[in-house]
């Protein structure tokens, strides 16, 4: 059979000569072919090339989107960080509220405000009060349910991924369970105020402020001796000031002791009352006289280093019902 062919007559007009191609009827098709198949890989690249301009724009969009909410997870995670450190103060604070004002464990108040003590190497205790008649925190999840989801995310296209206990899960738990402990210390301390509004006279009574401005030295139990370097008993609390500086009733009282005493120099005691009496040794000078009644923050002697002292300052003590206690406990400005 005869293989049919097809003749191209290419005319110049300015050289008037002529060209003719003679190619085979196979040879068009396959060209065909050829071209369309070249015009489809060149489409099908140029579609994908806008693909990839449009997802990189995407990208840098949802990058700036990532960092964004990074930023924003950061700000909202600090100051839950911060809400936790002051629902602690606050547990520190009552915790001082119920030992100096011997409030006890049937008190309602005091077990709103401060719940069961924790156990060693556990954190502070939630309240163990109903909260039928608060605001559930049932409403709380259902507002952060989109947090709790965990959708499939695309790290490759930059979505904000989780990272181990620091996702937005985990910190909305930790926020619902402090606006918790919230409700709890908000109302427990207000109760507890109210009962300590009706032992007004109590409180006057009862040492609460740091008795002179400087810095610890030494704390309450027992020490290396600054003399005979053995272990002993500290029945007080030393603060390092320069001489002269001003010491403070930590409240009011009867000054029931005027002296000197060997170990403890120039000795000032106040009798506040309820069985609790605090001691101020190693004085430079003392201003008050035995039986003197004073308050809150008169000055009533000034720091020196007389009697057993390595150096200038307080020894402060707390007695209750004659027994030493840890004065930092009576410190609540501290």
């Amino acid at each position: 059979m005869e293989k049919k062919t097809y003749t191209f007559l290419v005319t110049s007009n300015r050289r008037g000569k002529t060209y003719n191609f003679t190619m085979s009827g196979a040879w068009i098709k396959a060209s065909i072919f050829l071209g369309l198949v070249f015009v489809v890989v060149i489409g099908a690249a140029v579609v994908d090339y806008v693909g990839l301009l449009l997802q990189s724009g995407e990208n840098k969009l949802l990058r700036a989107e990532n960092a964004h909410l990074k930023r924003q997870f950061q700000i909202v995670e600090t100051k839950v960080n911060s809400l936790e450190m002051a629902l602690e103060r606050v547990q520190n604070f009552s915790k001082k509220l119920k030992l100096i004002t011997n409030i006890g464990e049937e008190d309602r108040s005091l077990s709103l405000a401060i719940g069961p003590m924790p156990k060693a190497g556990q954190g502070f205790s939630r309240g163990q009060e109903s909260l039928e008649e608060r605001a559930p925190a049932s409403e709380f999840l259902i507002r952060d349910s989109v947090f709790m989801q965990r959708p499939p995310l695309n790290e490759m296209r930059g979505e904000l991924s989780l990272q181990g206990g620091r996702d937005y899960a985990s910190l909305s738990i930790r926020i619902d369970r402090a606006v918790q402990d919230t409700q709890l210390k908000e109302q427990g301390i207000l109760e507890l105020w109210e009962t300590l509004s009706e032992r007004q006279s109590l409180l006057n009574a009862t040492p609460s402020i740091k008795p002179a401005r400087g810095w610890f030295t030494s704390r309450f139990g027992y020490r290396l001796d600054p003399f005979t370097r053995r272990p002993v008993m500290h029945y007080g609390l030393d603060i390092a000031a320069p001489p002269g500086t001003p010491i403070y009733a930590p409240a009011d009282g009867v000054v029931s002791y005027v002296g000197f005493e060997s170990g403890y120099g120039k000795l000032v005691s106040i009798d506040h009352g309820y069985g609790v009496v605090t001691r101020f040794a190693h004085n430079s000078r003392i201003f008050v006289e035995r039986g003197q009644r004073v308050r809150r923050r008169d000055v009533i002697a000034a720091v020196g280093s007389t009697g057993r002292s390595s150096g200038p300052h307080l020894h402060y003590e707390v007695r209750v019902n004659g027994v030493p206690v840890d004065p930092m406990n009576y410190i609540l400005d501290e």
